[in-house]
């Protein structure tokens, strides 16, 4: 008589289980960074369009950044004009958490912010200068932690977060 049993041993579905496991774990950390990928990707994108209403604002005022005024920004915001909303500030590898706060500062002396730099309070951070002599003004993250590329901000003006 013959037998005839169809299935799998235990050997063969421990290999399969052996080799499902070997893809997880490296499937795993790749899906893990590009999450972090892309909420820096979302910062970023965010920053440009912040960027973009506060250059409009100055065409439409003629060469003059928003001052530090409450609620910081709100010019941009206020009925849509510029930008909707402050968008969220996504920091990937922090524990900061994802919010829209923006934390200004304005020069006490022409270009002098040594005093004032905001440094790692998560969020958005707003440098403005509104002299008589000069208008200037830079938006940008309110975090010192290292990008994805492992980029530094140990100042303000990092190339990553500031535009």
């Amino acid at each position: 008589m013959k037998n005839n049993k169809k299935g799998f041993t235990l050997i063969e579905l421990m290999i399969v289980v052996a080799i499902i496991g070997i893809l997880a774990a490296i499937a795993i950390p790749k899906f893990a960074d590009l999450i972090n990928k892309s909420k820096e990707g979302a910062t970023k994108g965010a920053l440009s369009s912040v960027r973009s209403a506060i250059q409009v604002y100055y065409g439409d005022n003629e060469g003059w950044f928003p001052a530090t005024e409450t609620p910081l920004l709100g010019c941009l915001t206020l009925n849509a004009k510029y930008i909707g909303e402050i968008p969220l500030a996504k920091l990937p590898g922090t524990t900061h958490q994802d919010i829209r706060t923006v934390t200004g500062v304005t020069a006490t002396t022409a270009g002098d912010y040594t005093t004032q730099i905001i440094g790692d309070t998560g969020g958005w951070a707003y440098y403005a200068e509104t002299d008589v002599a000069q208008s200037w003004g830079n938006f940008q993250v309110g975090c010192t932690h290292e990008d994805i590329k492992g980029r530094g901000s140990d100042t303000i003006f990092t190339p990553w977060s500031t535009f």
